[in-house]
Protein backbone atom coordinates (compact mmCIF):
# COMPACT_ATOMS: atom_id res chain seq x y z
CA UNK A 1 0.00 0.00 0.00
CA UNK A 2 1.32 3.52 -1.03
CA UNK A 3 1.79 6.56 1.76
CA UNK A 4 -0.07 9.14 0.98
CA UNK A 5 0.27 12.96 2.54
CA UNK A 6 -2.62 15.27 3.65
CA UNK A 7 -3.08 18.08 4.90
CA UNK A 8 -5.75 19.51 8.31
CA UNK A 9 -6.18 22.92 7.82
CA UNK A 10 -5.72 22.99 12.15
CA UNK A 11 -2.94 20.60 12.23
CA UNK A 12 -1.19 20.12 9.33
CA UNK A 13 0.64 17.79 7.43
CA UNK A 14 -0.14 13.64 8.05
CA UNK A 15 0.73 10.62 6.26
CA UNK A 16 -2.03 8.03 5.78
CA UNK A 17 -1.11 4.45 4.37
CA UNK A 18 -4.32 3.53 1.96
CA UNK A 19 -4.92 1.48 -1.19
CA UNK A 20 -4.89 2.95 -4.40
CA UNK A 21 -8.48 2.95 -5.03
CA UNK A 22 -8.88 5.17 -1.56
CA UNK A 23 -6.41 7.70 -2.83
CA UNK A 24 -8.68 10.25 -3.98
CA UNK A 25 -11.23 10.41 -1.49
CA UNK A 26 -10.41 12.72 1.89
CA UNK A 27 -9.03 11.29 5.25
CA UNK A 28 -9.67 12.24 8.43
CA UNK A 29 -6.92 14.03 10.58
CA UNK A 30 -5.62 11.84 13.31
CA UNK A 31 -5.69 14.89 15.87
CA UNK A 32 -8.71 16.36 15.25
CA UNK A 33 -10.94 13.86 12.99
CA UNK A 34 -11.48 17.09 10.48
CA UNK A 35 -11.68 15.68 6.84
CA UNK A 36 -8.61 16.51 4.99
CA UNK A 37 -7.45 17.17 1.09
CA UNK A 38 -4.46 14.89 0.05
CA UNK A 39 -1.92 17.04 -1.25
CA UNK A 40 1.04 16.27 -4.08
CA UNK A 41 4.42 16.22 -2.83
CA UNK A 42 7.42 15.62 -4.65
CA UNK A 43 9.14 12.14 -5.26
CA UNK A 44 12.22 11.56 -3.28
CA UNK A 45 14.63 9.42 -5.59
CA UNK A 46 18.38 8.12 -4.18
CA UNK A 47 20.51 6.29 -6.51
CA UNK A 48 22.71 3.98 -5.50
CA UNK A 49 26.04 1.86 -6.06
CA UNK A 50 26.21 1.57 -10.53
CA UNK A 51 22.84 3.75 -10.73
CA UNK A 52 24.65 6.92 -9.00
CA UNK A 53 25.10 9.94 -10.88
CA UNK A 54 28.57 11.14 -12.11
CA UNK A 55 29.13 14.69 -12.19
CA UNK A 56 31.36 15.62 -15.31
CA UNK A 57 33.47 19.01 -16.20
CA UNK A 58 32.13 18.09 -19.69
CA UNK A 59 27.88 17.71 -19.20
CA UNK A 60 27.62 17.70 -22.81
CA UNK A 61 26.40 14.48 -24.94
CA UNK A 62 29.66 12.80 -26.83
CA UNK A 63 29.54 11.15 -30.06
CA UNK A 64 31.27 7.85 -31.09
CA UNK A 65 32.23 6.60 -34.00
CA UNK A 66 33.00 2.83 -35.01
CA UNK A 67 36.52 3.66 -34.51
CA UNK A 68 36.42 4.56 -30.67
CA UNK A 69 34.59 1.04 -30.22
CA UNK A 70 36.87 -1.49 -28.20
CA UNK A 71 35.51 -4.71 -30.23
CA UNK A 72 37.63 -6.88 -28.10
CA UNK A 73 34.87 -5.99 -25.19
CA UNK A 74 32.64 -7.18 -27.41
CA UNK A 75 31.45 -11.67 -27.57
CA UNK A 76 28.86 -12.58 -29.37
CA UNK A 77 26.92 -16.02 -27.70
CA UNK A 78 28.28 -19.35 -29.75
CA UNK A 79 25.84 -21.59 -30.83
CA UNK A 80 26.43 -25.63 -31.23
CA UNK A 81 24.97 -27.03 -34.12
CA UNK A 82 21.61 -25.71 -36.41
CA UNK A 83 19.49 -24.48 -33.82
CA UNK A 84 21.11 -21.73 -31.23
CA UNK A 85 17.61 -21.00 -29.36
CA UNK A 86 18.43 -24.41 -28.32
CA UNK A 87 20.58 -24.44 -25.02
CA UNK A 88 22.33 -27.45 -24.14
CA UNK A 89 20.29 -29.97 -26.08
Amino acid sequence: MPLYEFRCNDCGIFDEWRTMSESSSPAHCPDCQESAKRIFSNVGIQLNGALRLRKTANPEPQLVTKKDVDRSQHTRAKSHGGRPWMINH
